[in-house]
């Protein structure tokens, strides 16, 4: 989840919440790929998740990380709880996932890359402590009381307000991993042909990478359970936001709807100020009852974006959510994808044509039906595998556009970055149907034997 943002002076003006997210707008050379995954660590001894203190610890793997390849460290309390480097970082989740928000890359070459040394450097000082990390959607065996809660301030009070307004947002929270793409605009009406397209094919993406099958030590009846989890979180701020399809879409809309999104907190002076369930809008007229008297900062509205979890969010680049976490050979795929989908207009524009004709109740079908289903969904006279196999040829199209060389020329492009998609597509299966054949043939539904075979 995010780091508290900084910068930015009082709020003295309403046009200023939508021009902060105007101020994504970049010419096409200056579009960037930023890829971000997490993955659940446990004691290899155990297969317990890792407490955040101790010799086989979240602290004790950040720490090594820090000692041994040069990390910076980032503090809240005087706790270690990310670290910093060439413009990447290595942040918690609350029940301890390690996640990696890559730096922004010009290339699917060179954020693969990227991922490959982090998980080298993760592995190299997990195994000398004897910790390993896997790469699932949805913890398989876990329950929540095992989880121990990060000492971060935002997620002690998340944890509270979570309980209160849904059913599985301390699931999510806790028990939950995912791989994501941060993609940049070029414009208003760039942003908002993105972000349709990027909110219909979310659930094409769910079904792809559907990886978490089991929970809580059995088959839970989902392709993707990490998928179910979001449908019942919080209503207020998540979903596939049809209105983003109506007449008027652009960043002031966004920006009106994130203002009735109840806030979570304030932060100040490196302290999380309890604001649950209270008004942005009381804010911005110095009525916050967190903070009576105290308008806000361009600073607060950005920490405020950070609160909303739709199917795609936007803040100053949009961010693709709907992916569970997945194995090592799988993370550069989801990049991939949606980098042919939106960076070339040829592609974008056979990606719209493809989803423009559906309406809210098909859209929200979809992504009920990918995350039951996953790539054997069916929704009306819409095939999951069908719909699928077009998008990852538009992908493959866009990504063939791009031309992007690598291997020092020897790569033309970067379409091989979707092989495990196409072998997805052309066998049927997908990572939890693969999971589902292991535990119901040769593992005798013995679920521990998920941590020796798919750990990273």
């Amino acid at each position: 989840m995010s780091i508290p943002q900084s910068g930015g002076g009082p709020i003295e003006s309403h046009d200023q919440l939508a021009e902060l997210l105007a101020k994504g707008c970049k010419p096409k050379d200056k579009w960037r790929i930023g890829t971000e995954h997490e993955k659940f660590g446990y004691c290899k001894d155990t297969l317990k998740p890792l407490p955040y203190e101790g010799d086989r610890s979240v602290k004790a793997v950040l720490t090594a990380l820090r000692d041994t390849y040069n990390w910076a460290e980032v503090l809240e309390g005087g706790n270690i709880i990310g670290l910093e480097k060439d413009g990447a970082n290595v942040s918690l989740e609350p029940g301890g996932q390690l996640e990696l928000s890559g730096a922004p890359l010009e290339t699917i070459h060179q954020t693969c890359d990227e991922v490959n040394e982090h998980l080298r450097e993760v592995k190299d000082v997990a195994d000398k402590i004897g910790v390993g990390f896997i790469g699932l959607g949805a913890a398989p065996i876990w329950t929540h009381d095992q989880m121990d809660m990060m000492p971060k301030g935002r997620y002690k009070l998340m944890t509270d307000y979570m309980g209160r307004v849904g059913s599985h947002g301390t699931q999510m929270m806790y028990r939950t991993c995912t791989v994501q793409v941060n993609l940049d605009f070029g414009s208003e009406a760039d942003m908002v042909q993105k972000l349709r397209v990027a909110l219909a094919l979310q659930p094409v993406a769910t079904a792809l990478f559907a990886n978490s099958p089991f929970f809580e030590g059995k088959p839970n009846g989902h392709k993707s359970w990490r998928s179910r989890i979001w449908r019942d979180l919080d209503p207020d701020r998540t979903g596939m936001l049809p209105w983003v399809f109506e007449d008027g879409m652009g960043f002031e809309r966004w920006a009106e709807w994130v203002l009735d999104v109840p806030m979570y907190f304030v932060y100040r002076d490196g302290k999380y100020i309890d604001a649950l369930g209270q008004s942005f809008r009381d804010f911005l007229k110095g009525e916050l009852p967190a903070l009576p008297g105290e308008k806000p900062t361009l600073s607060d509205w950005a920490d405020h974006l950070t609160t909303v979890f739709p199917e795609a969010r936007i803040k100053q680049f949009i961010e693709m959510r709907g992916a569970d976490g997945g194995p090592w050979r799988r993370l550069c795929a989801l990049p991939a994808f949606w980098v042919g989908l939106t960076y070339d207009q040829e592609a974008l524009d056979a990606a719209w044509d493809l989803v423009k004709g559906w309406d809210a109740e098909t859209r929200e079908a979809l992504r009920v039906a990918a995350s039951v289903d996953g790539l054997q969904a069916r929704v009306g006279n819409i095939s999951m595998h069908d719909l699928a196999r077009e998008a990852v040829a538009i992908s493959e199209t866009g990504l063939r556009n791009r031309a992007k060389p690598g291997a020092g020329g020897m790569l033309p492009d970067e379409t091989h970055f979707l092989n495990a998609l196409h072998e997805t597509i052309e066998t049927g299966k997908t990572p939890a149907d693969e999971l589902l054949d292991r535990y119901n043939g040769d593992w005798n539904g013995d679920l521990t034997r998920i941590y020796g075979e798919y750990s990273y």
